[in-house]
C-alpha cells in the first residue's frame, strides 16, 4: 500500500488559513469606523487567508488550493452549526452574558449565508486568476499576480457578503461605500505585506522544491477526486 506524506508547511498554511477564517467569521458581526471610513472588524484578519491562498495556489496549483478552500468551508460551516446549536440551548437563570453571546455566535441565517457564500465565490476566483495569469506570465510577475488576484477575490466576497448580510439594514449609499472600501482596504493590506508574501513562497519553494503550473487540470470547484 503506497504511503503520502504531508508537507509540514502545507499542513501549517491550512491550519492557518482556516483559523483565519473563523475569526474572520466572528469578527465580521462588528461594524467599525475609524478615521471616517466604516468597515467590519473583520478587516483585521481575513485578508491573511488570502494571501495563505496565494501561497498555495503558486507553491502547490489550484488542486492544493481548492482542498484548503473546502476545508475552511467546511470548518466554517462546523462553527456555525456549532454556535447555533449553543445559541439555542437554554442559559442558566443566573449568567447574565446570554444577549451578547447570542450577538456574536447567533448569527442570522442571512449573515450565515452571505458568508459562506462570499468566502466560496472569493476564495475561488482568486486562486483560479492567480492559476491562470501564472501560466500566462510564465511564473513571472508573482507581486502583480498576488495584488490582482486578491483585488479580485476581495470584489467578489465584498459585491456577495454585504448586499446579502446588509441590505436593508444599512443605507444603500453607506453599503455601497462599505463594499468598495473593504475590497480597497484588505487589496492595500496585501500591498503592504507583499514583501513578507514573497519572501514566503520563496522560502517554501526553496524546502519543499515545489513550483506548480497548472496545465491541462480542471477548474471544476466540486471536482474532489483529484485533490492529492
Amino acid at each position: 500500500m503506497q504511503k503520502t506524506t504531508v508537507s509540514i508547511p502545507f499542513m501549517l498554511l491550512g491550519i492557518l488559513f482556516n483559523v483565519c477564517l473563523i475569526a474572520a467569521n466572528l469578527l465580521e458581526t462588528k461594524v467599525v469606523q475609524i478615521a471616517g471610513i466604516t468597515a467590519t472588524a473583520g478587516l483585521i484578519v481575513f485578508p491573511v487567508s488570502y494571501i495563505i491562498n496565494d501561497c498555495i495556489a503558486e507553491v502547490w496549483g489550484f488542486k492544493k488550493a481548492r482542498l484548503i478552500i473546502w476545508s475552511g468551508f467546511a470548518s466554517n460551516f462546523l462553527v456555525i452549526a456549532f454556535a447555533q446549536l449553543a445559541t439555542a440551548l437554554p442559559a442558566a437563570p443566573y449568567w447574565e452574558g446570554e444577549a451578547a453571546f447570542n450577538f456574536v455566535f447567533g448569527l442570522a441565517p442571512r449573515i450565515a449565508v452571505a458568508s459562506l457564500l462570499a468566502f466560496l465565490c472569493g476564495s475561488f476566483l482568486n486562486a483560479y486568476v492567480m492559476s491562470k495569469m501564472k501560466l500566462a506570465s510564465k511564473g513571472r510577475h508573482f507581486s502583480l499576480r498576488a495584488v490582482l488576484s486578491t483585488l479580485a477575490g476581495e470584489s467578489a466576497d465584498s459585491l456577495i457578503f454585504f448586499p446579502i448580510a446588509f441590505g436593508g439594514l444599512i443605507p444603500m449609499q453607506e453599503l455601497g461605500m462599505m463594499i468598495v472600501m473593504q475590497a480597497l482596504l484588505k487589496s492595500t493590506y496585501e500591498v503592504i505585506v507583499l514583501p513578507l508574501t514573497v519572501w514566503i513562497v520563496g522560502y517554501i519553494k526553496r524546502v519543499e522544491g515545489s513550483d506548480v503550473y497548472d496545465e491541462g487540470i480542471s477548474y471544476n470547484i466540486l471536482r474532489l477526486k483529484d485533490i492529492r
